[in-house]
């Protein structure tokens, strides 16, 4: 006979997210310094997260199978009061076995989830299935279904509060590997910086690798390939920092929706018209200079944020024409990008008259970019944030505002 043991109590959840916590902190301490510096920020988060997340577990109920078989029970196992057995004997008994079928890391069946029940559940893991059985003394085909029924029920609900557990760790994990991320990273920088400035030259290390190799990767519902990136030497970036670059976006958007609010006075007028009124808001509030139309890398931008010889941001604004134009517009927009240019935005004029159909549209096409890594957060209904990658350069993201105004024409 089958040895059921108890399920669902080996470890406290809690104590098992610690060092789950604990081992991707160590693997974001172990990574090379210039890996974690070139690395593309967003791209090694989600890989650590589908790496270090957990799975849920889904019971599949509807697919019970049941067996019965004789099998040796020792008499310990009888109830006293119908039988008169020896119990370290064993006697001759039919057993029914109920198969049932689960999806998710067997792993997790020996958690005990934050909030659980007095009474424990027995049974048996295999690789996909847990096996529950009842001895057949002389109950009925129903107390025997309904017995079974009940350990089902209890299965269930304990999966449940299990699954609440990790979809609630699941949900902070993200936010806990960026800080780690990002500490280790700022960490290394102020090192590096206080090397830099000393005047006595710094002991290089001998024999630093300049590639680096994938490992293989583990496959759960797909393949998590960790990010790969040359071991060169980190060479700081000079970068727009956030507050600036969001004081830039507001100061779009207020003009953006002045045109709004006043079609009277900006209505008919073409794109280099209305990206100047952005230019002479911009031009005066920040050192460096606004300029339209200036060459940068391949071709031509609409609005483009100089500071000290480098590019800190840019810009580029179009009037709607549709799904495909839209997502052209962004790749124009990717392909004036230099290393160097981390702050961008698209700043689309709506003419069509369901306007809302067409911020619609925009937020699910953008999506579907090749360059699209994730969606940021909106600042409000037509100011959208998102993160993308460098054409050819993965590791390498930049920020784009997505910026939408209805402009319709006055007659």
């Amino acid at each position: 006979m089958i040895i059921e043991t108890p399920l669902f109590s080996d470890e406290s959840i809690s104590s098992f997210e610690k060092k789950k916590i604990q081992s991707l902190s160590d693997e974001i301490n172990n990574e090379e310094e210039n890996y974690i510096l070139n690395v593309g920020q967003e791209q090694y988060i989600n890989h650590l997260y589908e790496k270090h997340k957990f799975e849920s577990l889904t019971i599949l109920d509807e697919e019970v199978t049941t067996q019965i078989k004789e099998e040796s029970i020792f008499g310990a196992s009888f109830p006293s009061r119908l039988y008169n057995v020896e119990p370290n004997k064993l006697y001759k008994k039919d057993v029914a076995y109920f198969y049932v079928p689960f999806l998710g890391e067997k792993k997790y069946i020996r958690l005990q989830p934050t909030t659980f029940s007095t009474s424990s559940i027995r049974g048996t893991i295999n690789e996909n299935e847990l096996i529950f059985s009842i001895i057949i003394f002389n109950q009925s085909r129903e107390e025997i279904i309904e017995e079974f029924e009940d350990s089902l029920e209890q299965l269930k609900e304990t999966v449940r509060r299990l699954n609440n557990d990790i979809e609630n760790y699941n949900s902070k994990l993200q936010s806990i590997i960026k800080e780690k991320f990002i500490g280790r990273k700022e960490k290394i920088l102020k090192r590096r910086e206080l090397e830099a400035s000393f005047k006595i030259p710094i002991k290089k290390k001998d024999n630093i690798p300049t590639t680096f190799s994938i490992p293989a990767p583990k496959i759960k519902k797909k393949i998590n390939i960790k990010p790969s990136v040359g071991l060169q030497p980190f060479e700081p970036e000079p970068t727009l920092d956030e507050s600036t670059y969001f004081d830039i976006l507001n100061v779009i958007n207020d003009m953006g929706k002045a045109f709004e609010r006043k079609p009277s006075v900006y209505s008919n007028k073409g794109e280099e018209d209305l990206r100047d009124h952005f230019l002479m808001l911009l031009e005066p509030n920040y050192e460096g200079s606004a300029t339209g139309e200036t060459f940068n890398k391949t071709g031509k931008t609409d609005i483009l944020l100089r500071h000290d010889g480098n590019n800190a941001f840019v810009g580029e604004c179009k009037f709607w024409k549709g799904e495909k134009s839209f997502l052209r517009t962004i790749d124009q927009l990717l392909g004036y990008l230099t290393w160097r240019d981390s702050k961008t935005a698209v700043i689309m004029f709506i003419k069509n008259k369901d306007f809302t159909q067409t911020l619609n549209v925009a937020k699910s096409a953008i999506k579907n970019h090749k360059n699209y890594v994730r969606f940021n957060g909106e600042q409000d209904e037509t100011w959208l944030n998102y993160t993308f990658n460098l054409p050819g350069d993965p590791n390498k993201e930049i920020q784009l505002a997505l910026m939408m105004y209805h402009t319709v024409d006055v007659d």
